[in-house]
């Protein structure tokens, strides 16, 4: 397999950049604090488009999480990444709102630990995903209701931080 040598942006407490670092070294040995994005995309009717992450990815393959996640490239505005990514991941796009951020530390599956800022963009759409099967094993829709109850029965289905997300969407 390739070396991933794709740079993350390295942030502060405050969101403000401190430098960068490649991405995988960014999650090795505790974790540097580094930028990321999360997008949630509803359907009219209130329904939550999950992904599935893919069976090879390199952490927490298997596990459903939010519509998708990244994280920007230095210079790359947090929201044209948002945008990038659902279009690589998902295959389409769709007009997205800033909700809020969080800053998370968890350790993964492979040893690897995610300490992020977090910042968590909203969209709707109805259609069809065209999704990636590099990125994306499975897609489903479910209602905040059915998620929640499932979360609490299968918690381990589930990334670290799409629980975080979730409480914290759950909060506002």
């Amino acid at each position: 397999m390739m070396q991933d040598t794709t740079q993350v942006i390295l942030v502060d407490e405050n969101d403000k950049e401190v430098g960068t670092a490649e991405k995988l070294s960014a999650h090795r040995d505790g974790g540097c604090l580094h930028r990321a994005f999360s997008v949630l995309v509803f359907d009219k009717g209130g329904r939550l488009m999950l992904q599935r992450r893919a069976l090879d990815k390199y952490h927490s393959q298997g596990l459903w999480t939010n519509t998708c996640c990244s994280h920007p490239y230095p210079g790359e505005e947090t929201i044209d990444a948002a945008h990038r990514r659902l279009r690589e991941e998902m295959g389409f796009d769709t007009a997205l709102e800033h909700r809020f951020s969080f800053m998370y530390k968890a350790g993964l599956d492979t040893g690897l630990t995610e300490y992020e800022y977090d910042h968590v963009y909203v969209g709707t759409y109805d259609g069809i995903p065209l999704c990636n099967p590099d990125e994306v094993a499975q897609w489903k829709w479910i209602s905040l209701k059915e998620l929640e109850e499932d979360m609490k029965s299968h918690p381990e289905s589930y990334t670290a931080w799409f629980h975080v997300i979730m409480n914290e969407y759950n909060k506002r």
